[in-house]
């Protein structure tokens, strides 16, 4: 062997661990812009670890790659298998990687963040937790129902954290309908009343408007403004009855 034989040898185990050495240096970078990010935008553990675990495993194949190539060893074995595995993985668990996909999308995004109180389908209650598989949502019976992520991406989400205040407030909507039986100005009379009552228990003035009329009833739309999403459970279900005792009174008359 030559000494340029020996020479190039040796450049080439230099090259390794130099590739090594950035490849550890990346990964450290890396790792500590996600976890001040998880802290800013406080994500919950298992979601950092979560991206951390799967950055370097992108580290780690790419610095194999890359070390095979400077060795001259053709990595097509390697991208093979890997293809084949990726292949069996995704046909064994593609729902799972889906959901997977899906929760870091619901993360990145933030459709919603825990404590919010949303609607999702015909589900309604409070996030309580997001994982990368599911996100669990607790409800008016105090059961958690689990929304797998891949689901939620299919559905139409309503978050009710209101965004028009300085101040962090949940304005809950919803709908009531109303027959003819009452003029539109005895009717809302009716609702000023109890409105008149919750304005003093609740962080805002409680709002409404009406949607439609139609040849039977009219809708109107009510907004219960809170601070703590929890209140909606019982203060939602006492508006409605008060409301119907006005107008069920109102209609007496």
């Amino acid at each position: 062997m030559t000494l340029w034989d020996d020479i190039m040898a040796n450049l080439i185990y230099i090259e390794a661990a130099v590739l090594v050495a950035v490849a550890i240096i990346l990964e450290r970078l890396i790792t500590r812009y996600l976890k001040r990010v998880s802290k800013q935008k406080e994500w919950p553990p298992h979601v950092t670890n979560g991206l951390v675990l799967i950055f370097r495993l992108l580290i780690l194949l790419g610095a194999v790659a890359t070390i095979m190539r400077i060795g001259g060893i053709p990595p097509d074995w390697l991208v093979a298998y890997s293809a084949l595995g990726g292949a069996a993985i995704g046909f064994a668990s593609q729902r799972t990687l889906g959901n997977f996909l899906a929760g870091l999308f619901i993360f990145l995004t933030h459709p919603f963040r825990v404590n919010d109180f949303v609607r999702v389908d015909n589900v309604e209650g409070i996030v309580d937790e997001i994982t990368f598989n599911y996100t669990k949502i607790l409800t008016r019976s105090n059961t958690l129902v689990f929304i797998s992520n891949l689901k939620i991406l299919d559905q139409n989400v309503v978050n009710f954290r209101y965004q028009g205040g300085k101040s962090p407030l949940h304005c809950y909507t919803f709908e009531l309908a109303f027959d003819h039986s009452l003029s539109t100005n005895q009717l809302e009379k009716a609702f000023d009343e109890v409105i008149k009552q919750y304005s003093e228990k609740l962080p805002r003035k409680p709002e409404y408007v009406q949607l439609r009329m139609g040849a039977i009833d009219r809708s109107y739309a009510f907004y219960l403004y809170v601070k703590n999403p929890r209140d909606i459970f019982a203060i939602h279900p006492a508006f409605v009855k008060e409301i119907t005792q006005v107008w069920d009174k109102a209609r007496g008359k």
